[in-house]
């Protein structure tokens, strides 16, 4: 038994280092491609907290979603991202740096004394029926129209961007 809760833990240590690797690899990066791929790892990992937090249809749904998501932001940074001939020819002053390293690190304490200032309370005893199969039918049947919406409106942004980047093309071809 005691065996299993080491797996666990470190299952879970497992998964928040790969969260925080993937997001700074996303921040840290300089070419579209690394940041999307740190985006996805960022991604999973945050997927397995939630596999690791005992629901299963919440990581599917996390890595469902937001491969999507990624896979749009392929799309739309590929539209409208610089070149790499553009990107390297912004530099980034010391100023700045040290500016960015201020507010991160601020946000970090900030953040990291709240965490540890926090009384957590015990999570609540389980209120009706959440198994699978009953999120299953309501996303199916009862939220139908929801989804349908949120698609059409996804739809809609990718069109707009196409159209967006398109016209931004055309001016700097004339």
């Amino acid at each position: 038994m005691i065996a299993f809760e080491y797996i666990a833990e470190a299952l879970f240590y497992a998964f928040m280092i790969l969260t925080f690797m993937g997001g700074f690899m996303a921040v840290r990066s300089r070419m579209l491609m690394h940041a999307v791929l740190g985006l996805a790892v960022s991604l999973f990992g945050v997927a397995g907290l939630y596999f690791h937090l005992g629901s299963p249809f919440l990581a599917m749904m996390q890595i469902l979603i937001y491969v999507g998501a990624v896979c749009i932001m392929i799309v739309l940074g590929v539209m409208l991202g610089n070149t790499p001939d553009q990107l390297f020819s912004e530099k980034l002053s010391r100023r700045n740096m040290f500016l960015a390293l201020a507010a991160c690190s601020t946000g970090f304490v900030t953040l990291f004394i709240a965490i540890q200032q926090t009384k957590f309370a015990p999570a609540a005893e389980k209120i009706g029926d959440m198994s699978i199969r009953f999120i299953g039918e309501n996303l199916l049947f009862k939220y139908c129209l929801a989804f349908e919406l949120i698609s059409v409106i996804l739809l809609t942004a990718i069109i707009g961007a196409i159209i967006l980047a398109r016209g931004g093309r055309e001016e700097v071809a004339k």
